[in-house]
């Protein structure tokens, strides 16, 4: 028996009393008539006779493929349904052999191909011969959307117990701080939060501060730094100490950053006192007068860590590197514009690494544009800070004349005695001899680079210790004035 196909139209939003409705009727009129009937408003009709065995065509929406019904005539209904739905078909035979209308049910309804298809059944008797047609609408697009929705409910359960938990973390991390941290509304100037330090800093109880306009909880002459502050946020988005004056001349730096939240703009402030407080001391203000002074001396200082990054750097550095801001040197290597590439840089940590200090190192530096001076740098580690770091001084040096380099006068007269020697004596011995005033030059240069430092020089020239001991011995330069510096 072949497939046929509805291509009637029909309206997914009648419920079942549009179906059982009809009941009556259907059991006094044509079961072929019945079923096209139904298969106007149903996803899937088909007719059985008295003993359950399918008898007409499936009638199947066109959504369905014809491949999926095409083997059904001649079977049993229950047949084609899973283990766990045949009872619910007996019972709703059972309905109907009862004369009752049967209720709807859900059945996963095998098919030829193996898909399985959940689908709402109900049992309808026609004709007058014991026929019975099942109506059917496809649940697939209703499984779907339960699926979307259960996963949608996941998906916003764990969002918020994603926020909630960093909304603790938050709270937490400001309760606990003992850095000053005020968080302000970058449109009214209003402190919008803070923490118990920044209560404790500025000496008012927490619930005054919040709510409070920022500018009007320090000196009135501060007023101007706070603008020049705020100005800068809204350009660059951030801000680095601005000296600010608490009750009691109390002194404190503050820094500050942007942030957006809701289309809003925020201030996020931190506060570092100068002096002693409650909150303890930072630095003092002779320290600060110290920064102040290293910020603006004429020769350059750069501070780094143990990696070579750069944590802080004055001006004087910032002109000889070319830079226009710190913010551009800073978390950057140091060796990007200090020392010789690949000799200079690691020479210089490892001695003040080794030694806790190293004076008078000769380099030089290399501006962003691509100048280049002799500079001579001094520095020491400052192993308790938080991380360790390391401070440089750089020491703008002149050139050495070229017309008082004496070696390289050596070098030519011993190239112009050499090329006499042509003809005399065997072209291996000259380049020997050639060699070996060449390796003499060498060493001399480098023991002079690192301040007559052995181990320095034979990290420069490639060489172990003892490979060059035996170079010196051979060169006799260790009577030449060169000290034994290790």
């Amino acid at each position: 028996m072949t497939n046929k196909p509805n291509h009637l139209s029909k309206n997914d939003h009648r419920g079942a009393a549009s179906v059982t409705g009809f009941a009556g009727a259907l059991a006094e009129m044509d079961v072929g008539s019945a079923a096209h009937i139904l298969g106007s408003t149903s996803d899937l009709v088909f007719t059985m006779n008295a003993d359950g065995i399918i008898v007409h065509p499936v009638i199947y929406s066109s959504e369905y493929s014809g491949d999926l019904f095409k083997d059904w005539a001649g079977r049993a209904w229950i047949d084609t349904v899973s283990v766990e739905s045949r009872p619910k078909v007996r019972e709703m035979f059972q309905d109907l052999a009862r004369g009752e209308t049967s209720r709807w049910r859900q059945i996963n309804q095998n098919t030829d191909t193996g898909v399985e298809l959940p689908i709402r059944m109900i049992l309808l008797k026609a004709g007058t011969e014991g026929h019975a047609i099942a109506v059917g609408r496809d649940m697939r697009p209703v499984a779907s959307m339960q699926q979307r929705l259960v996963a949608a409910e996941l998906s916003i359960e764990q969002e918020y117990a994603r926020l909630r938990h960093a909304e603790t973390r938050y709270r937490l991390l400001m309760q606990v701080s003992a850095e000053a941290i005020i968080l302000v509304d970058g449109r009214t100037g209003r402190v919008v939060e803070a923490n118990p330090s920044a209560a404790t800093m500025l000496n008012k109880p927490l619930k005054r501060l919040v709510g409070s306009v920022f500018a009007d909880n320090f000196s009135g002459s501060d007023v101007g730094k706070i603008d020049t502050m705020n100005i800068a946020l809204r350009s660059s988005g951030r801000m680095d100490e601005v000296l600010l004056t608490l009750e009691g001349d109390q002194q404190a730096v503050a820094s500050a950053t942007v942030f957006r939240e809701d289309n809003a703009i925020y201030h996020l402030i931190r506060l570092f006192p100068l002096s002693v407080g409650t909150g303890g001391t930072v630095v003092s203000k002779n320290q600060s007068a110290a920064i102040r002074v290293m910020q603006g001396m004429p020769d350059g200082f750069v501070l780094t860590d143990f990696d070579r990054k750069i944590l802080t750097a004055n001006a004087a550095f910032l002109e000889s590197a070319q830079l226009g801001a710190e913010e551009q040197a800073r978390g950057e290597p140091l060796d990007r514009w200090l020392g010789r590439v690949g000799v200079d840089i690691g020479l210089l940590y490892s001695n003040v690494i080794d030694n806790g200090m190293v004076r008078q190192f000769s380099t030089v530096i290399r501006g962003q544009f691509g100048t280049i001076e002799d500079v001579e740098v001094s520095g020491c580690v400052a192993p308790d800070t938080d991380p360790p770091s390391i401070g440089f001084t750089l020491r703008r040096v002149a050139r050495r004349p070229v017309a008082e380099d004496h070696s390289k006068k050596s070098l030519l007269r011993s190239i112009d005695e050499m090329t006499k020697l042509v003809g005399k004596v065997p072209l291996k011995d000259l380049v020997r001899e050639t060699t070996d005033i060449i390796e003499r030059l060498c060493i001399e240069a480098a023991l002079q680079l690192t301040d007559n430092n052995r181990a320095s020089s034979a990290d420069m020239l490639g060489l172990s210790r003892q490979s060059l001991y035996v170079k010196l011995h051979r060169h006799g330069i260790e009577d030449k004035g060169f000290g034994d510096k290790e």
